[in-house]
């Protein structure tokens, strides 16, 4: 979530911060916390309510376990989760619009748990949707999957982005260069930076430790995006269908603790419950 921040404005200290395991247990107890909100929003997500009553369902569950959503009061954002809906790429603000048959809605959650941060996003059908955003979202998944599935000692971060990028085009599909992951802890937004696409073998080299963000936006059309007067908003150029998936991850000593797994198996659409 908010991974615009970084691109905009990167910390001058360029040293990655490598967590023990006290961490990796914050970290986990803050991601499950964040996960179990996402699978109960399956419930709540259908035509007719609005993005603003799914701002309120997380914020009184956060409140109820003793958590803090990290967005609130953010930087001047004044919500708790980010709603971007259909050509929305990110950082969709919650308001009165209402959801209808068709759409298909990313909901970004980071809740703050005992000073640690779990972030994640998952995508959400309204009803039926149009077979090209079905692919859209099983595209978008599987990125995602293919990404945390290149996280180890010794590989290099951009070998995420590469594992990203050579699945997402060949699919007829393009990733978004303008935000990025970003590493994460008891600071919302840290070291180091996680391109969606790139090279094997650029960037810095992956250590036990080392606690980041994946979240692949991923288009129907081209990759271009720009932001609307809001200041946050960020939205496909060509109108085209975006979506995103995102997991918070440790490098371990064999390769990624995802610490946002859905504890109820609900991963992606269709959701069964």
């Amino acid at each position: 979530m908010f991974n615009l921040e970084l691109s905009r404005a990167g910390r001058p200290d360029s040293k990655i911060r490598i967590h023990g395991t006290d961490a990796f247990e914050g970290m986990r107890r803050a991601g499950q916390l964040t996960a179990r909100v996402l699978d109960l929003l399956v419930a709540e997500v259908r035509p007719g309510i609005t993005t603003q009553s799914l701002d309120d369902f997380v914020f009184e569950y956060a409140m109820d376990h003793g958590a803090i959503p990290a967005p609130l009061n953010y930087r001047g954002f004044t919500k708790s989760i980010c709603t971007s809906l259909n050509h929305v790429v990110c950082h969709g603000i919650p308001g009165a619009r209402v959801l209808k048959e068709g759409d298909i809605l990313n909901v970004d959650v980071t809740l703050i748990l005992d000073g640690w941060h779990g972030d994640s996003s998952r995508m959400y059908p309204i009803g039926k949707i149009a077979r090209a955003a079905e692919r859209l979202i099983a595209v978008t998944y599987e990125s995602l999957m293919r990404g945390v599935a290149a996280v180890k000692p010794g590989n290099h971060i951009g070998d995420i982005g590469a594992a990203i990028q050579a699945y997402v085009e060949p699919e007829r599909c393009s990733v978004v260069r303008d935000f990025c992951g970003h590493g994460i802890g008891q600071v919302f937004h840290d070291r180091p930076n996680i391109l969606h696409y790139g090279r094997p073998g650029e960037g810095i080299e992956m250590r036990p430790g080392m606690l980041f963000t994946i979240e692949p936006m991923i288009n129907l059309g081209k990759p271009q995006v720009k932001i609307k007067s809001d200041g946050w908003t960020a939205v496909t150029r060509d109108r085209s269908l975006s979506a995103q998936f995102e997991h918070t991850v440790g490098v371990t000593e064999s390769g990624a603790d995802i610490f946002t797994t859905s504890p109820a198996g609900l991963h992606h659409p269709p959701y069964e419950t």
